[in-house]
This record gives C-alpha cells, sequence and structure tokens, in this order.
C-alpha cells in the first residue's frame, strides 16, 4: 500500500468529518494522532442545521464505498446504535458515477486475457447498474445464454483496504480511552467487519453462497437462484443467468399479473424459514429490490454478497428464546441471553429481569396472529445492550432479516403474520433437534470430546505444573477453614481427579481397541489393553469402597 496515498486518504477523511461538524471528535475523542490535526482544518465547519443522524448519514455517502457499508452495517445494529441513527443510515445509497467502459474492458482482460467481444456473443458498454462495488452489464454467452455480469470497480480494493487499515487505527486508540469503545469491543467489530467486506469484494465467494443455497432448495421449487457461469466469473468478475421477473413491492404488476399475494408472502417466509431452521446459512440482504417474481409463482432471489450463518447451538438458543416469550418466562428467558451473551462488567440481573417481565408482559393475552417476531427480537436485543450484554452478531443479523420479512409479507398481505406461519416450522426444528438419532449423535460427540480432554489431560496438568514451578500463579486470597474440612475436601479434590483419569482410560482404551481392530485381541497389544482396563476397572472398585465408606 502507497503510504503517500495512505496518507492522503487520512487527511481527505478528516476533512470531510470536520466539514461535515464532527470536529468534536478531535476535542472529544482525541483522534488527532491518526486523523491529523483538527486546527489545520477548523476554518472548514460550518453551521449545519441538520440533525447529526442526517449528517452522519451524509458524510458515509461523501466518504465512499467503505463508509457506506459501514452504514449499512450499522443500520442492522440496533444495539449499538439508538434509532434514530438506524433509521437515517437504512436510506445510506450509492451515488457512484459509471465506470468508464474502457476500465471494464482492463478488468475483464487481465482476468481471462481476453477482450469482452472474445468471451461474449454481446456485451453491453451501458451497465445495467452501477454501485460503489461493482457495475453491472448484460451479456450474452456464445450459446445463446442471456447473463449479467458483475465487474469490480478497478482501484476500489486499495481504497478500501486504506480505509480499513485507518478504521483499525481509530478503534486500536479509542478502546482504551472511551469506556463505549471498550464495552461494545470495537477492535472486534472492525475486524468483524472488514472480513465482511473483504468477502463481499471476492466475487468468487458470492458465487460459492449462491451455489450453497440453491443446493438447500434442490427439491423445494419455492426459490430459484441463478446459475453462475464459473468459466466466465473470477475473484473481480461474476457472471451470473439474468432474471426476469416482477419486482415483489410492485403490487399492480402483481395484480394484473393475477398473482396470488398471499401465497407470495407465505412463499417468503417459507424460503427464510428454511435457510435459518434447516441450514443455519441465510440471505442477510432480503430487500424487495433483490426479490422478483416469476410468472408461475416461482421467487427468484439476486444478490448473495452479504450472508448470515447460524449455528444448531443458537439455533436451540433462539427455539428456547421463542418458547420462554410463550411461557411469559422471564427467568428461562434471562437464562438463555446469558448463555448466548458476553459481557465486560457484572450485569444488573433483576434490572434486566424487570425488562424483560415489562417486555413480555405485553404479549399477554394477545393471540399468536398478533405478535410480532421482529418487533421481540428487537426488543430482545435492546434490552440486552442496555444492560451491557453483548450478544453474538450474527443473531442481530437474523434480527434485521426477520423485520425485513416480515415487512416484505406485511406489504404483500396486510393480514399475513410471520410468527403465525412460523410456528410449524419452529415445532418441526424442535422435534428434529430432539430426536433420538440427533441425541445419539450428541452423545457420540461429548463422548469422543471426553475420550480427546482425557488423552490431553497428562499434557495439560503439565503445563499447570509449569505454570506453578515457575512461580506464575498469583494467589491473593485467603481462606481459613477447619484442618478437618479441608483434609476432607483435599480427599474430594483427589478423587475427582482419578474419578476423571480413570474415565479417561477406560475410553481412551475403548478408543484404541476400535483403532487396532481384530489385532487388539492377539499377542502383546491384547496382554497391555487387558492389563491397562483391569487397572481401570480395580481403580473404579476402589473409588466406589471409598465413596461407600465415606457415605457410611
Amino acid at each position: 500500500m502507497n503510504r503517500n496515498n495512505s496518507r492522503q486518504r487520512t487527511i481527505e477523511i478528516g476533512r470531510i468529518l470536520v466539514r461535515n461538524g464532527f470536529g468534536w471528535l478531535w476535542s472529544k475523542w482525541g483522534i488527532g494522532s491518526v486523523l491529523g490535526s483538527f486546527d489545520k482544518h477548523a476554518d472548514e465547519a460550518k453551521p449545519d442545521a441538520r440533525s447529526q443522524p442526517e449528517r452522519l448519514r451524509l458524510t458515509f455517502e461523501e466518504l465512499g464505498t467503505t463508509f457506506i457499508k459501514l452504514g449499512q452495517t450499522l443500520s442492522t445494529r440496533p444495539d449499538l446504535l439508538p434509532p434514530e441513527y438506524i433509521a437515517e443510515l437504512s436510506k445510506l445509497q450509492d451515488h457512484v458515477p459509471e465506470v468508464p467502459y474502457e476500465d471494464i474492458e482492463s478488468t475483464i482482460r487481465h482476468e481471462f486475457n481476453r477482450e469482452p467481444a472474445e468471451l461474449f456473443q454481446k456485451f453491453d458498454p451501458k451497465p445495467r447498474a452501477a454501485g460503489s462495488v461493482a457495475q453491472v452489464h448484460r451479456a450474452v454467452l456464445p450459446d445463446g445464454t442471456a447473463v449479467v455480469v458483475k465487474v469490480r470497480r478497478p482501484g476500489i480494493d486499495l481504497l478500501v483496504e486504506q480505509d480499513l487499515a485507518i478504521l483499525g487505527q481509530v478503534a486500536r486508540l479509542l478502546t482504551p480511552r472511551v469506556a463505549f469503545a471498550k464495552n461494545v469491543d470495537l477492535e472486534g467489530l472492525v475486524d468483524e467487519f472488514a472480513f465482511t467486506l473483504r468477502n463481499e469484494l471476492d466475487f468468487s465467494r458470492e458465487g460459492q453462497n449462491a451455489e450453497r443455497i440453491a443446493a438447500q432448495f434442490a427439491d423445494d421449487p419455492s426459490l430459484h437462484v441463478p446459475t453462475v457461469f464459473w468459466d466466465f466469473s473470477a475473484h473481480t468478475v461474476l457472471t451470473m443467468e439474468e432474471i426476469q421477473g416482477i419486482k415483489i413491492d410492485d403490487l399492480a404488476s402483481l395484480d394484473a399479473a393475477g398473482l396470488d399475494r398471499r401465497e407470495l408472502a407465505k412463499s417468503c417466509a417459507h424460503i427464510a424459514l428454511v435457510q435459518v431452521l434447516d441450514n443455519g446459512f441465510f440471505h442477510a440482504d432480503p430487500h424487495p429490490g433483490n426479490f422478483f417474481v416469476q410468472l408461475d409463482g416461482t421467487i427468484a432471489l439476486i444478490d448473495y454478497g452479504m450472508v448470515g450463518r447460524i449455528g444448531d447451538r443458537l439455533r436451540a438458543s433462539l427455539l428456547r428464546l421463542a418458547l420462554a416469550v410463550s411461557r411469559k418466562d422471564a427467568d428461562r428467558l434471562l437464562d438463555e441471553l446469558l448463555t448466548m451473551g458476553a459481557t465486560h462488567t457484572s450485569v444488573d440481573r433483576a434490572g434486566l429481569t424487570r425488562d424483560i417481565e415489562k417486555m413480555i408482559s405485553q404479549y399477554d393475552g394477545l393471540p399468536l396472529g398478533q405478535i410480532s417476531l421482529a418487533k421481540i427480537m428487537r426488543e430482545v436485543t435492546s434490552a440486552a445492550q442496555h444492560h451491557g450484554l453483548k450478544l453474538p452478531s450474527d443473531l442481530v443479523v437474523l434480527a434485521r432479516v426477520v423485520a425485513m420479512d416480515e415487512g416484505m409479507g406485511a406489504t404483500l398481505d396486510p393480514d399475513f403474520n410471520f410468527m403465525e406461519y412460523a410456528q410449524p416450522f419452529f415445532v418441526s426444528f424442535w422435534k428434529k433437534s430432539h430426536s433420538l438419532s440427533a441425541m445419539a449423535a450428541r452423545l457420540r460427540d461429548g463422548v469422543v470430546d471426553l475420550a480427546d480432554m482425557a488423552m490431553e489431560l497428562p499434557e495439560t496438568l503439565k503445563r499447570v505444573s509449569g505454570i506453578v514451578e515457575r512461580g506464575e500463579v498469583t494467589v491473593t486470597s485467603r481462606i481459613e477453614l477447619p484442618e478437618d474440612i479441608v483434609r476432607k475436601a483435599q480427599q474430594a479434590a483427589n478423587r475427582i481427579a482419578i474419578s476423571v483419569l480413570a474415565a479417561g482410560l477406560i475410553i481412551g482404551l475403548s478408543v484404541l481397541a476400535l483403532a487396532y481392530g481384530p489385532s487388539a485381541s492377539e499377542g502383546f497389544v491384547s496382554f497391555i489393553l487387558k492389563a491397562a482396563l483391569a487397572a481401570g476397572v480395580l481403580t473404579c472398585a476402589w473409588l466406589l469402597t471409598a465413596f461407600w465408606k465415606s457415605a457410611k
């Protein structure tokens, strides 16, 4: 990265911030060591009657790609920003000029060593759409297939890297100085944003995301994912099937085509629930502009640059959260939040419980059809954030996706309720996660983990012993107890340690026996395994005897 260009970009960012009324960042947060001297640009500050949220949005738009994407990301985080900022940042748009066709030709030539005219039967030099990251052109493959070609803007990767480096410096500067930066783990947020944005700049990943979701719906005709043409795609170029259809928020055209809007609302909810509950991998930007309705009622979904992931444990926690809300069980809801979240400070459990009880009391006596899942998720994340509890970022992304899906369903059919439609999916997921096969799989994984822990225990104890011998452990508290209690505690601890070792020995022997196969019953290997097994059994018998005597 050119150091002079980076310095110029730093100065440019500082000037734009000051010009838009954010000079207080220098005096209050002391960011001059990163963005330069405040006094140098103070004369550019002008009185501004616009609200600070609006000025922030306009500032991000002026700063370009990285900050537009940052603002769009922050607009999905009600746990970090007040509602007025969320509402304003949700309006962020890419206002960028078109890339000259010569630059598009140059990018394609660099990736494929061929001119667009040689790769495609036709290639429209006039862009279909121009964004801050890429420009989209219509084209026709040699076999006559109509496609769209998404080409990354030249030089955008270098500019993004400069901006990400500056954001990282600001995060490292603020973390020890500003309580907000420490409480929300600002450095972690910047790292997470950088990872997401770099992936979005790699169009091959977007193609892989599309194919992964297409595989989820291979036997489900409700969703059509455009085909990726890999022979005409690379890191900076993505060629996909061109999608024709009616935009899902064009209600007049949907009605003119004779399409049932209630069925479309159900299809949108079905697509979202299958992605989240059945697969844990979902399209994370389901705004109406990405949905096209085919004449047969099939929904085509485009733009797979943003995706979310929800693991099995988090999905199970979400189900328990929904169950706790439906039962008005504030304590259970709080326990799930504390299990999922992380915090830098102690949580006021009583205060959080009161807030949760107030929240769920709103739903007393309401039928399921009048409950908004998006509202519940928004209120839960807001209450958690208010008490310093940081929930997984993917959960916050999912809350935004649910809100957008609920909004789309309400637009298509004002009487459609997402929560009511989702109930059978929740029941199905609960049954599947508690089936005998699922429980057996979890038990098997638990046994394997226990075996691994038992085999790693000697090495772990060796490392702990080394730390103790080097004097790296400091005890800062002292508890005086009668000698007989101390002695009994020591005996109990010794027995626990021996129990773990004995269990690990037996499980480890079982694993070894499986590994050796039939040879485990022959020769020297058989003698060693039998001797070790006998030692483990005798140890267990001794422990049982000791426990019986203690109880007596």
